[in-house]
């Protein structure tokens, strides 16, 4: 599926508006339930006449997902209506900063990196307490991580996607290969790929393609930034972060066109996977040529980047989304029993058969397709960035962390991480 999410952004503009919305709605809802009627009173809900409205993005629920959730809904409380509005990824922080700000949405799809910077203005819910009622006991700790901010939880975890390895089945035969179990496998393979006739690039790996390298760096249990007291320090002058980079250089020495001063996306790295001679990449499940492409979905192969050992694929970005409450809606508690049904095993067992990663792993047999089964492999042992609403700054042209994968490849790494460790942290460390 093809997702852009976007970092965290800073909102810290609508906080006072938030708290003094917040406020007005609890007031609102506690003087509803106080008046009550007598389905309250008989400890029933009674949401007849009331409309939750949801938001949700462009591209990431499966067809029919809404309309079902919506049905279950709607008859589990007679007289209820839920209403969609879908909205773009591009251009989407002012619009749900000024929606939480006004309280002109209940529940809404927020990009898991995303999360952070919105609770820490007040404009999620604090769902602490209903984790439990929500299914929360079995949510990924590693997905669910994306939606907690100071011990305090702002979101459900929705679904997530991670990178794996996308080969071309046809050169990968004519070498002679078979599926490596292990890194050491997998140099092998990329070696034997460059004597093979029909092959410009073993592996196409730009070297700025960081969110590989925090995949690896999730490996060697290391972070790229991490709290010391109040302050945050940047972790790429750390051991973990050496010997994530060890394993980062030397896939990327096989490739031969990847140029060492760009990204994944410069050029689209689908494209030039796309038109023949890349023997591997490591990307995204959208990151497949188009059926008018010479490498045609028949040729193309996935499985998970092997680990230093077989028992364990190495790590991963989890990129995916979270489902929050407004903490201004007037409808809080209808909005938790949406959530409750919207991520019911049914329901999210319904995203996983479209091909993502589900919230919880008792739904992974569910997982279909051939790169989210791959993918799937290593979502067990993916990381997300620090939970912190600064995070989007270090994301911020120019990334330092791309500049210092460049600056590694070509010179001094102990210079280079100690560079990018001064400016993550002044970054995440500045004043909203």
């Amino acid at each position: 599926m093809k997702r852009q999410l976007i970092a965290a952004v800073g909102v810290a503009a609508m906080v006072v508006g938030l708290a003094a919305c917040g406020s007005d709605a609890k007031k609102d809802e506690n003087t509803n339930n106080a008046s009550g009627n007598s389905s309250a009173a008989a400890g029933k809900k009674d949401y007849n006449g009331k409309t939750l409205k949801v938001w949700l993005m462009s591209g990431s629920a499966p067809k029919g997902w809404d309309d079902a959730v919506k049905t279950e809904f709607e008859s589990t409380y007679p007289g209820s209506k839920v209403e969609y509005q879908v909205q773009e990824w591009t251009g989407i922080g002012p619009k749900v900063t000024a929606a939480l700000s006004e309280g002109s949405v209940d529940v809404l799809e927020i990009g898991n990196t995303q999360t952070a910077g919105y609770a820490a203005t007040g404009g999620l819910l604090d769902i602490t307490k209903d984790k439990a009622a929500l299914g929360g006991a079995d949510w990924a700790a590693n997905q669910s991580e994306s939606a907690i901010l100071d011990g305090k939880q702002y979101a459900a975890p929705w679904f997530v996607t991670n990178r794996a390895v996308t080969y071309n089945k046809d050169l990968w035969a004519a070498a002679g290969l078979s599926i490596p179990k292990t890194l050491d496998e997998f140099y092998a393979a990329l070696e034997k790929l460059k004597t093979t006739a029909g092959v410009t690039d073993p592996i196409y790996m730009p070297g700025q393609e960081w969110y590989v390298y925090f995949g690896l760096l999730t490996s060697e249990g290391g972070k790229l930034a991490k709290k010391d007291g109040d302050k945050w320090v940047g972790g790429l002058s750390t051991p973990e972060a050496q010997k994530a980079f060890d394993v980062y250089k030397k896939l990327q020495s096989y490739s031969v066109t990847g140029l060492k001063d760009k990204d994944e996306a410069k050029p689209q790295q689908k494209d030039v996977f796309g038109g023949g001679g890349i023997g591997t990449i490591i990307g995204l499940g959208w990151e497949v040529p188009d059926e008018k492409s010479p490498v045609t979905k028949d040729k193309i192969g996935h499985f998970a980047l092997p680990g230093k050992t077989a028992d364990k694929p190495s790590g991963v970005f989890l990129g995916g989304s979270n489902i929050a409450i407004a903490s201004a809606s007037k409808n809080t508690e209808m909005a938790k029993d949406f959530l409750k049904i919207a991520l019911n095993d049914k329901n999210e067992g319904a995203i996983a058969a479209a091909g993502n990663i589900p919230n919880k792993a008792s739904l992974n047999d569910k997982v279909a397709g051939d790169f989210a089964i791959a993918a799937k492999a290593a979502s067990s042992v993916g990381g997300i960035t620090p939970t912190t609403p600064n995070w989007s700054a270090v994301e911020n042209d120019p990334n330092p962390i791309k500049e210092f994968l460049t600056a590694a490849l070509t010179g001094d790494y102990n210079a280079a991480a100690k560079k990018a460790d001064e400016e993550i942290a002044k970054r995440l460390n500045a004043k909203q």
